[in-house]
This record gives C-alpha cells, structure tokens and sequence, in this order.
C-alpha cells in the first residue's frame, strides 16, 4: 500500500513539473485561401499555422499561430500529451488502492 501511495505522490511532482500545456491540433493552411490541401499553397509558398480546440460547450474553437511561435505550440501541445499519460497512470494507481482499502 505504501508503495502505491508513493508512486501517486511521485506522479503528482511529475504532474505539477510537466508544465504548461494545451490541449489541441495544429493545422497548416494556404496563406491566401485558408483551405488545408490547396494548389496555391504550391505556388506561393505561403503558409499559416492554427490551433483547433473544443472549448467547455464542446464548441470548435480556431486560433491563429504565428510562425515565429509554431514550435512553442508544438512543445505546449506535447506536453499535454505527456501529462494526460501521467493522469491515466494517476487514475490507475489510485484504483488499485482504492482496491487495496
């Protein structure tokens, strides 16, 4: 039992140290059009970056990501897949105690 209990309190601090993150999918888009597979994104070359989310209403949300800041959205996003393992495993170690009580 003890054991379980400080597996939980060790996954906590590593839940509390991952971070900030985001919860989301980064989508690449024509710069002139906004569609995702376009020919012109062939020939401009220009492209723009967004962040799609389900807001509290289960709304779809869309933010627009600057170039300059797509690899601290990739990284935010990275991070919450990382702390969402982290909660599975909470979840799981405090079912076996809940179990063992």
């Amino acid at each position: 039992m003890q054991n379980l209990i400080k597996r939980r309190e060790g996954l906590l601090a590593s839940l509390a140290a991952s971070g900030n993150f985001i919860k989301g999918s980064i989508t690449g888009v024509c710069g002139k059009c906004s569609r995702a597979h376009c020919i012109c994104i062939r020939r401009s070359g220009t492209k723009a970056y967004r962040l799609t989310y389900k807001d509290g209403r289960q709304k779809t949300q869309i933010v627009y990501i600057p170039s300059r800041r797509l690899s601290e959205m990739k990284r935010l996003i990275a991070n919450y897949a990382r702390a969402r393992e982290l909660l599975q495993q909470i979840i799981e170690v405090n079912i076996a105690i809940f179990k063992r009580d």
